[in-house]
């Protein structure tokens, strides 16, 4: 008899341990700092001498994602990444996460299924192991909790607060995008609610929504730097918005900067969306957010050695604390930084 592909299985049916064993009955374990992984009270890790690090994040439906327009698959992809983002701007490497999810009745297995494909997907590309979580019912939607695991040495270590005045301030990639791409994706889902017959057409705005909808972690920063022989002094990751994330370094590493509008990278498509929107392309770029790239430090003796890399601009350099942090417009006027970023308990509607 043919599988029926449209079959829905109600969550009900497996139970929480059976349906951990059945989701997670195809992820393999690659690190061999992962001595027991799903299957026990708890997992087993071993480092040995280098030090471990850990980040837990959280995305609740309807207000870190919108499944009218995020696909289930992309979404698990996400979560995984935006964690192992957070590994990465300590210039360390991820190598183990656990998932817990909460979900409500309208969830089949299906969905369910979905989802971890995205995981595993992530966890594959990134080669990191999935090494438990936990399942609860939900009242509300879909809540998605990700601890992600990694590890370095000591001395590779790099602290939001080891900036110090006269280095250059470097940012990987470019930003903006993902939060341009947001914007279409909202504006057509507003289409779509006065029109459903209405197919958008969103060739035109590929990369910006692929920002949105599946960013990517910078685990190649570490190994680039190090070929390089430049230890970052400072790091952060874009999460909230460059300029929030800039203060952050600053205040604790008792600091100011001067960045330049005219250094930002910024994307062709990304510009040309902005004026789509008529929207100022600096005031978006360095407020956005969800690009994940990462934002770093470096001794000014370090320029000739990154000079000239395509995965890293100089957008300016710290200075003093008593000159404030500020960002250089085109015409050399000084504006004051502020945090206009992504606000986690500020931003609801």
């Amino acid at each position: 008899m043919l599988e029926n592909k449209n079959q829905k299985t109600s969550l009900e049916k497996l139970g929480e341990f059976g349906l951990i064993n059945h989701l997670t009955q195809h992820f393999e374990v690659k690190n061999p700092s992962t001595l027991t992984g799903i299957g026990d009270d708890a997992a087993v890790l071993d480092f040995k001498n280098k030090k471990s690090l850990v980040s837990t994040d959280l995305l609740i439906e309807g207000v870190h994602f919108d499944l009218s327009y995020m696909p289930l698959k992309h979404l698990g992809y996400k979560a995984v990444v935006v964690n192992l983002s957070d590994i990465c701007a300590m210039n360390a490497t991820p190598t183990q996460v656990t998932v817990s999810i909460a979900v409500s009745n309208r969830f089949t297995l299906e969905a369910i299924e979905e989802l971890y494909a995205g995981i595993k997907l992530a966890c594959e590309r990134y080669q990191v192991d999935l090494i438990g979580g936990d399942t609860a019912s939900s009242q509300t939607g879909l809540v998605i909790s990700v601890t992600a695991i990694g590890e370095a040495n000591k001395s590779d270590i790099a602290y939001r607060s080891g900036a110090k005045d006269k280095q250059l301030i470097i940012l990987t990639g470019d930003i903006g995008s993902a939060y341009m791409g947001l914007q279409v994706l909202e504006r057509e889902k507003q289409v779509f609610l006065v029109n459903p017959n209405n197919q958008p057409d969103l060739d035109m705005y590929s990369y910006i929504i692929e920002r949105q909808l599946k960013p990517e972690a910078r685990t190649d920063i570490k190994k680039l730097l190090q070929d390089l022989d430049v230890k970052p002094q400072s790091m952060i990751d874009v999460s909230d918005g460059l300029s929030s994330e800039l203060i952050h370094i600053c205040t604790q590493s008792g600091v100011g900067c001067q960045i330049y509008e005219d250094k930002l990278p910024l994307d062709p498509e990304f510009i040309n969306v902005c004026e789509e929107f008529n929207l100022d392309s600096t005031t978006i770029s360095i407020n956005g957010g969800e690009d994940y790239e990462l934002l770093f430090t470096i001794k000014m003796e370090d320029f000739d050695k990154i000079k000239g890399n395509p995965n890293l601009t100089v957008i300016g350099h710290t200075t003093e604390q008593t000159a404030g942090m500020n960002l250089v417009t085109r015409e050399n006027t000084q504006i004051p930084l502020k945090a206009r970023g992504w606000n986690h308990l500020g931003n609801e509607e």
